[in-house]
């Protein structure tokens, strides 16, 4: 080998550690970002069921209720499709608590429902007694009611007035503070 060759080795060698290093770094400054974000976009999403009336959806809920979105006319609802392993869904559940809060305390507030379609139903029921919510869960085992919306990942949430018509759709979590928001704007664009 020459002697080229050889001082060519040992600066490999030397050179290795600085890069996993940067690598770890960039990493390392990645995932704190993502730590540090709320992960609540409050992205409005285009679809091609805006004002447009909702498509069927019927279920049952957790406590053996019928569902019938179509029923719901002259209701404000707000439709949130969850799944309890997924993490965003998780941690947006906080704000869908709150949420609920806000609407029930306020007159002509939004209908929430939560619809699943992963999970055995007490498995589900379990899920929301530790955590809190006690608006109507619809299940949807077998992903109809996603399919008719076009939910490509969830957590998405859906605003439909109270004439049938979807209003809005976000993708990825929301605040509580957000849908009021856009609710009470929904309100007096079509009042």
């Amino acid at each position: 080998m020459s002697d080229t060759g050889r001082q060519t080795e040992p600066s490999r060698r030397r050179l290795a550690p600085l890069i996993v290093l940067a690598v770890a770094v960039v990493l390392g400054a990645f995932f704190v970002v993502l730590a540090r974000s709320s992960g609540a976009g409050n992205d409005a999403v285009s679809s091609f069921l805006i004002d447009k009336p909702a498509p069927t959806a019927v279920g049952i809920t957790l406590d053996g209720q019928r569902f019938d979105l179509s029923r719901r006319k002259g209701s404000w609802v707000v439709l949130n499709f969850f799944d309890p392993d997924c993490v965003p869904c998780v941690q947006e559940h906080p704000e869908l608590v709150e949420l609920d809060r806000q609407q029930t305390s306020v007159a002509d507030g939004a209908e929430l429902y939560t619809i699943i379609n992963r999970g055995s139903d007490e498995a589900v029921a379990q899920w929301f007694a530790d955590n809190g919510g006690d608006w109507p869960v619809v299940s949807d085992p077998s992903g109809s009611i996603s399919v008719a919306f076009g939910v490509a990942q969830v957590p998405e949430t859906w605003i439909i007035d109270p004439n049938g018509i979807v209003r809005a759709r976000f993708a990825g979590p929301i605040t509580a503070d957000f849908v009021a928001t856009q609710l009470q704007l929904l309100r007096e664009a079509t009042g």
